[in-house]
């Protein structure tokens, strides 16, 4: 089973970035510390946080991660190597605004929902069923792609399908 994540108010941009690697993280930036333990306890997630006083929680203490970077790409560097995540294994395989799992889509029904150039274009396409948003390879995807490739040098793209080619 996956390891499923609850990122605090302070660790939005990483909360992203890790539904970008196919991570299943819950992000609620308006809920109090102990709403948060809550309902990270509930769902059996492990809190990812940069607050002292939050993991001083009973439950939280031993079901949290600590996030010791300032910038996203340290702390992206950080959880990914601290607990062994294929960063390419699901690449875009969740929602990146709702967190949902994304499902293949068939190109003649988004016809009428994406520009006619992208369709004309692409051959895949996957769509968030909770909001609905579709997703495509582009430049967006490539540049995430790039991004990835530059912060963990030590896994490489092998396969093609992920440039959205």
């Amino acid at each position: 089973m996956e390891q499923k994540f609850f990122a605090d108010t302070m660790l939005g941009k990483l909360a992203r970035w890790l539904r970008v690697v196919g991570c299943d993280v819950a992000y609620k930036p308006l809920l109090d510390d102990a709403e948060l333990v809550a309902r990270a306890r509930e769902e059996g997630r492990l809190i990812l946080t940069r607050d002292t006083l939050l993991i001083r929680r009973r439950w939280a203490r031993e079901h949290h991660l600590f996030v010791v970077g300032d910038h996203w790409r340290d702390q992206l560097r950080q959880v990914v190597t601290a607990l062994g995540i294929d960063p390419f294994r699901r690449f875009l395989t969740r929602c990146l605004e709702c967190n949902e799992p994304l499902r293949d889509m068939d190109r003649m029904k988004v016809a009428q929902r994406v520009p006619p150039y992208v369709h004309d274009t692409r051959e895949q396409f996957r769509e968030c069923l909770a909001c609905g948003r579709i997703y495509w390879g582009g430049t967006h995807r490539e540049g995430m792609v790039m991004e990835l490739e530059k912060l963990l040098g030590e896994w490489r793209w092998r396969d093609s399908r992920f440039r959205g080619e």
